[in-house]
C-alpha cells in the first residue's frame, strides 16, 4: 500500500496541472488515470485533435479560395481524409507522451486504471488500495445527449465519433449551435460536407454577447453552413450506413424529417462521475449533478476536494488549470486564486470568437453604465492583406471610471488577441491604459488598442 500527500484523481488538465504544481511545491504526489493515456478529454478527443482537423481543413479553404489571389497558382489539393486522421492522431500522442515526460521529470507516480474513493483517505486503483492525506476529484465530463438518440459513435456520433469518422459524409447534421457543434460544422463542412446545424433555440452560442453571436451566425451562413432555429428534436433512427432526423419547429409545430449521412450530438456535456464512490461515502452534490463544494474547491468530505467539469463554472480546460494550480496552493498551506470573473472563451471557428468578462446584455440587466468601443478588423491593414477583414473588437467600459468590463472580438487570432485584455482586466486596467500602449504595426492587435481609443475621443482609423 502506497501512500501519498494527495492523490488526484484524473489525468485531464486540471488534475495533471495539479500533480505538477503539487510536486513542485513538494507534496509527495500521485495521479490516477484510466483512459489509457494522460491529458483527459481535451488532449485526447477533444480541444487538441478538433484544433487539428480546424487548421488542416482551414489551409484546404485557404488552397481553394485566396492562393490564386496571391498568385499561388495550380491545381487545388484533394483530401485524403485518412491522412488528415493519422496527422490529427500523431499531435495527440505527442501531447499526451508529453504529460507524461512532465510526471517523470516531477516525479510524480502515475497510477493507472479507474480510481475509487473508498474510505477516508483511501483511493483503490483497479482494487489497489493507496492512502492520500488529500484527495482531488478531477474527474472531468462526458458528452450529454437527447432522449430518443442512442449513440453509436458511427452514424450518430459524439464530439468523440467526430473526431475519428472513417470518410467526410456527404450530409451531417449538427444537433446543437454551441461551441462543439460550430467547430465541427466548420471542419466538415471545408472538407466537403453538407452541413446543418439544429438548434432548440433562436440563436446559436447561448450567453455570448448577442451582437457578436449575430455576425457569426451570419458569417457561417455565407460560409455555406444551413441553420435550423426554434427546432427540437424527436428522434434519430440509425441504420448501418444512414440516420433519419426527425424534429419539431418550435413555432408552428410541423414536424420534419431529414436523412443525412452523419448526425453530430453536440447538446453539452455533463460532469463525469461514475464509479467515484463520492456519494457512497456521503459526498454532496447539487441538483445539477455537480459535486458540491466551498470557495476553497473543498467537498463535505475531509481533505477532499474537487475542481474542473466536475464542480460549477465553465466547463473549459484553462478553467480546470486554474483551479488545479489553486487547490495545490491551498493543500500547501497557501492561498489559491481563480478570478472566475476573467476567464476568457475562444471558439475556433473562421474567423474565431473570443470573450471575456461582461456582455452588453449582462450590464444592461445589472444597471450598469457603461461606454462601447468598437473598431472593425476593415480598418486593420494586416487583416486585410490575408482575406481577414471580417469581423470587429467590441470593448465595454465603465461609463465613470473607464475600466475595462468586458471584451468581445470576432476576426482574425480572436483567441490570442483577448489576453491582452485578460491581462489588464486583471490589473483593473482602463480602456486608456490599452489605448496609450505603444501596439507594433502592422498586427491584428491594432484594432484591441483602436477598440479602446474608441472608448475615448475615437478611433484613428474607422
Amino acid at each position: 500500500m502506497a501512500s501519498y500527500d494527495v492523490i488526484i484523481i484524473g489525468g485531464g488538465p486540471g488534475g495533471y496541472v495539479c500533480a505538477i504544481r503539487c510536486a513542485q511545491l513538494g507534496l509527495k504526489t500521485a495521479c490516477v488515470e484510466g483512459r489509457g493515456a494522460l491529458g483527459g478529454t481535451c488532449l485526447n478527443v477533444g480541444c487538441i485533435p478538433s484544433k487539428a482537423l480546424l487548421h488542416a481543413s482551414h489551409m484546404l479553404h485557404e488552397a481553394q479560395h485566396n492562393f490564386t489571389k496571391m498568385g499561388l497558382m495550380g491545381k487545388s489539393p484533394s483530401v485524403d481524409f485518412k491522412k488528415m486522421i493519422e496527422y490529427k492522431d500523431g499531435v495527440i500522442t505527442q501531447n499526451t507522451t508529453g504529460i507524461e515526460f512532465l510526471f517523470k521529470k516531477n516525479k510524480v507516480d502515475y497510477l493507472r486504471g479507474w480510481g475509487k474513493i473508498t474510505a477516508a483517505g483511501q483511493v483503490s486503483v483497479d482494487g489497489e488500495i493507496h492512502e492520500a492525506k488529500n484527495i482531488v476529484i478531477a474527474t472531468g465530463s462526458e458528452p450529454s445527449s437527447l432522449p430518443g438518440i442512442e449513440i453509436d459513435e458511427k452514424i450518430v456520433v459524439t464530439s468523440t465519433g467526430a473526431l475519428a469518422l472513417s470518410k467526410v459524409p456527404k450530409r451531417l447534421a449538427v444537433i446543437g449551435a454551441g461551441v462543439i457543434g460550430l467547430e465541427l460544422g466548420s471542419v466538415y463542412k471545408r472538407l466537403g460536407s453538407e452541413v446543418t446545424v439544429i438548434e432548440f433555440l433562436d440563436h446559436i452560442t447561448p450567453g455570448m454577447d448577442s451582437e457578436v453571436a449575430k455576425t457569426l451566425a451570419r458569417t457561417l451562413k455565407k460560409q455555406g453552413i444551413k441553420f435550423i432555429m426554434n427546432a427540437a428534436v424527436q428522434k434519430v433512427e440509425a441504420t448501418k450506413t444512414k440516420a433519419k432526423l426527425t424534429y419539431e419547429g418550435r413555432k408552428r409545430g410541423n414536424i420534419e424529417v431529414m436523412d443525412v449521412d452523419v448526425v453530430l450530438v453536440a447538446t453539452g456535456r455533463k460532469p463525469f462521475t461514475d464509479g467515484l464512490g463520492f456519494t457512497d461515502l456521503g459526498g454532496k452534490m447539487t441538483d445539477r449533478g455537480q459535486i458540491e463544494t466551498n470557495d476553497r474547491w473543498l467537498t463535505n468530505l475531509p481533505n477532499v476536494y474537487a475542481i474542473g467539469d466536475v464542480i460549477t463554472g465553465p466547463m473549459l480546460a484553462h478553467k480546470a488549470e486554474d483551479e488545479g494550480m489553486a487547490v495545490a496552493e491551498e493543500i500547501n498551506g497557501k492561498h489559491g486564486h481563480v478570478n472566475y470573473g476573467v476567464i476568457p472563451g475562444v471558439i475556433y471557428t473562421s474567423p474565431e470568437v473570443a470573450t471575456v468578462g461582461k456582455t452588453e446584455e449582462q450590464l444592461k440587466a445589472e444597471g450598469v453604465a457603461y461606454k462601447v468601443g468598437k473598431f472593425s478588423f476593415m480598418g486593420n491593414g494586416r487583416a486585410k492583406a490575408v482575406f481577414m477583414g471580417d469581423g470587429f473588437v467590441k470593448l465595454l467600459v465603465d461609463k465613470e471610471t473607464d475600466r475595462i468590463l468586458g471584451c468581445h472580438l470576432i476576426g482574425p487570432a480572436a483567441g490570442d488577441l483577448i489576453h491582452e485584455i485578460c491581462v489588464a482586466m486583471e490589473f483593473g486596467a482602463s480602456a486608456q491604459d490599452i489605448a496609450m500602449t505603444c501596439h507594433a504595426h502592422p498586427t491584428f492587435s491594432e484594432a484591441v488598442r483602436e477598440a479602446a481609443l474608441a472608448c475615448g475621443d475615437g478611433a484613428i482609423h474607422a
